[in-house]
């Protein structure tokens, strides 16, 4: 499973942080990691510069062999809140189209 990290212009991801950030969804995501065969992570901040709240969104996408792609978005105060909601909505997605596909 590739995991791709991509920001906007008003977010700077480091490599320790993307680190951790590719460990966590390889971690929560594992139990799919046979059928994943890509997951991307597109990170922004939706006021740029000024404040606000829920203004951090993770919009996050998996491609999954011979179905089409799976994509949640989670806006929130921070941006690792935005990752773990996003984290949940896609553990939640996968297992609905895994048990769709099971079903029929």
């Amino acid at each position: 499973m590739i995991i791709q990290i991509n920001t906007d212009h008003n977010i700077t991801v480091h490599e320790a942080f993307q680190t951790e950030l590719n460990d966590k969804i390889a971690e929560k995501l594992h139990r799919f990691a046979g059928q994943l065969t890509r997951v991307e992570v597109h990170l922004s901040d939706e006021n740029g510069s000024k404040e606000g709240q829920r203004d951090k969104r993770c919009l996050m996408e998996a491609r999954m062999e011979g179905m089409q792609p799976i994509v949640v978005t989670e806006l929130n105060d921070t941006l690792m809140q935005a990752i773990n909601g996003a984290i949940v909505k896609m553990k939640a997605a996968l297992d609905s189209a895994v048990g769709k596909v099971r079903n029929h």
